[in-house]
């Protein structure tokens, strides 16, 4: 695994995005601009998504890039976020998605974590996003790019903003009187769990 030290000299022209989120689609394909690569999303290329057995945002990003970069003999790149509260024993966590039923909308999941949370004030509502992301050469590749990025900040008591989606409307970030529902995209990018593992991405690639 490479840390914030090493370089990796990337080549490949062709990458596949074990996604099929457009917006992250976008985001990937802007950051392998410079590097003449183009970003295919896994669907395009028939893949579907393996089921998420890993304990840890690190092990589903890799065992999603793995999977998809084994189906289609390409280097991948995926990613795994969600938030975790301590006071919940870092719930939602890994089923962040899903934290009210495999078919809740995100409004139900921002709900359900309102609600375990009514009775905690103070640090008990402290909680952080966090978005490991995976970059793998092949799907054997035994030195992955793997990096972590955590937006820090604490749940509020109801939604405030229309913007992003999740729970957004209730993740106030530590040193701003804005939810990540009320910060412009490009604010967002900037300090968001998934914004600050692209630039550390972006630091590794020579």
């Amino acid at each position: 695994m490479l840390t914030s030290s090493t370089e990796f000299m990337w080549t490949d022209d062709k990458l596949v995005l074990a996604s099929g989120n457009r917006g992250k689609l976008r985001e990937f394909s802007k950051l392998f601009m410079d590097f003449g690569t183009d970003v295919i999303p896994q669907g395009d290329l028939h893949v579907e998504s393996p089921e998420e057995t890993g304990l840890s945002f690190i092990e589903n990003a890799l065992l999603k890039a793995r999977h998809a970069s084994a189906v289609t003999q390409l280097p991948a790149l995926a990613d795994d976020s969600g938030l975790v509260i301590p006071a919940l024993d870092g719930a939602p966590g890994l089923c962040s998605a899903r934290f009210a039923g495999s078919n809740a909308s995100d409004q139900e999941n921002l709900n359900l974590l309102l609600d375990r949370m009514k009775d905690l004030t103070g640090v008990d509502r402290r909680g952080n996003y966090i978005c490991a992301l995976a970059l793998v050469r092949r799907a054997t590749d035994p030195d992955p790019i793997v990096v972590i990025g955590r937006w820090h900040g604490h749940i509020i008591d109801s939604p405030r903003g229309e913007g992003g989606f999740g729970y957004d409307p209730i993740f106030l970030p530590h040193g701003l009187h804005q939810t990540a529902a009320e910060l412009d995209s490009e604010t967002k990018n900037q300090r968001s769990h998934r914004g600050l593992a692209v630039i550390k991405l972006r630091s590794l690639l020579s």
